[in-house]
């Protein structure tokens, strides 16, 4: 068994992986800056000779994230590394990987990391995790009664699991891009593991794991890993309130409580297709054109409640038809599905609430029917209390459960099994 207490006191100033890191040491009354305003967040200008999972940088975390999360985080750092963008070209990407203060190892003497995506469906750059762990994904919601996402980090990381939480939607914030999502989650656990490899190649057992927006990077990494990452060992999925075909929710979600989400999609779909922005912003109304785009640098929640209840479509000359043109449809079909790759090969747990307002649960029964055919390992719960918010909480101690039995070895792969289920759990926000 190799030992992993080497990255508590791991020298950043060093060479990692064969490539150039950050040599300056993070003090914790040093506060972390936003992406936009952090030079720490710019590639070097060679990244695009790299390999993609290679290191470009790595810092310890700023800040005191201990404070944050809890006592069972030993400490934390910022990896920024290589990666493809949704249009295959080299770009880069920041994970941040959280090293629990005690280790769980599996019965064959593994280490064990959850991968989390976070849903935090946004077109600004400063909204990404790696920065919102210190303001937004730090604030529980008593309304909705949902916890905090970083008491949820800290319940992964006190069973003694890694984790890793990537920046997957780039550093241009392309939210809604499935290649892009799966690119940088695949190449962040590339990265972990290229750090890894300097104890001498410890071996981890890893899942990967995303609820709502996080499944757009969860799932596309599943489906690319057999093509982009072969030689990634996946040890299981867990996919929550799968956000597939956004595009065909827009009806749905317009003049909604989150219909401002549909701006940060289109605003994210095309952050990698200049003919395609240029397209969206030539169609918006002049009157109305700076409130729209206002969404590139408003923090993802300030977005959500500006916009809430309004008609999104008028803010185009011609009203949907714009939003449904020939160059955007092409990015909602090859970009925004779920199912449209290979089938993933690794288990599965996917939970969904049947009365989910938000995503269909008739286009997860899609997907799922498909891998099934494709012979995927597929755990399926279909909860019948609930909605796309409370299945949040709901889903959690199934998907730990299920969690747990892929660490400790135990989880017996079957074909496909689907299942309804009645499922309320109790929430503390207090």
């Amino acid at each position: 068994m190799v030992t992993w207490n080497w990255l508590f006191g791991l020298p950043v100033g060093q060479q990692v992986a064969n490539g150039p890191t950050s040599g300056e040491s993070i003090r914790e009354d040093i506060q972390p800056l936003p992406p936009t305003e952090d030079p720490w967040y710019k590639a070097p200008p060679d990244f695009d000779t790299k390999r993609v999972g290679e290191i470009l940088k790595i810092r310890q975390a700023p800040g005191n994230l201990t404070a944050i999360i809890g006592n069972s985080l030993g400490t934390a750092y910022n990896i920024l590394y290589r990666t493809t963008d949704s249009a295959g070209r080299p770009s880069w990407a920041v994970t941040t990987l959280l090293i629990p203060s005690s280790f769980y190892f599996s019965p064959s003497g593994k280490a064990v990391m959850v991968s989390y995506q976070f849903a935090y469906n946004s077109a600004n750059p400063d909204s990404s995790p790696s920065f919102a762990l210190y303001g937004k994904l730090a604030e529980k919601n008593k309304h909705l009664g949902l916890k905090s996402s970083t008491s949820f980090l800290d319940q992964l990381l006190s069973q003694g699991w890694i984790v890793n939480t990537p920046d997957f939607a780039g550093p241009m914030a392309a939210f809604g891009a499935t290649a892009q999502a799966g690119h940088a989650t695949l190449d962040s656990i590339r990265s972990v593991q290229n750090l890894a490899r300097l104890t001498g190649g410890a071996e981890m057992s890893i899942v990967i794991w995303g609820y709502s927006g996080g499944t757009t990077a969860t799932a596309a990494a599943a489906e690319m890993q057999p093509t982009y990452a072969p030689e990634l060992k996946l040890d299981g999925a867990i996919l929550g309130g799968m956000a597939n075909d956004l595009a065909g929710s827009f009806d749905r979600l317009n003049e909604g409580p989150i219909a401002g989400s549909i701006i940060a999609i289109l605003l994210g779909i095309t952050a990698q297709f200049p003919e395609a922005r240029a397209y969206l912003k030539s169609c918006l109304v002049p009157e109305t054109r700076e409130e729209f785009l206002s969404v590139l640098q408003t923090e993802a929640s300030k977005s959500v409640l500006h916009f809430s209840g309004r008609d999104i479509y008028a803010f185009f000359k011609d009203g949907k038809k714009d939003v449904y043109a020939p160059i955007l449809v092409e990015l909602y079909e090859t970009q925004m599905k779920i199912g449209a790759r290979s089938t993933p090969t690794m288990p599965m747990f996917i939970y969904h609430a049947i009365g989910d307002q938000v995503c269909p649960v008739d286009k997860v029964d899609d997907v799922v029917s498909k891998w099934r055919e494709d012979g995927a390992h597929i755990l399926f719960e279909r909860n019948t209390l609930g909605n796309h918010v409370s299945e949040i909480e709901n889903g959690k101690p199934r998907a730990m459960a299920w969690l747990g039995q892929i660490f400790d070895e135990s989880y017996e792969t079957s074909t496909c099994t689907i299942r309804n289920v009645i499922v309320e759990a109790p929430v503390d926000t207090a």
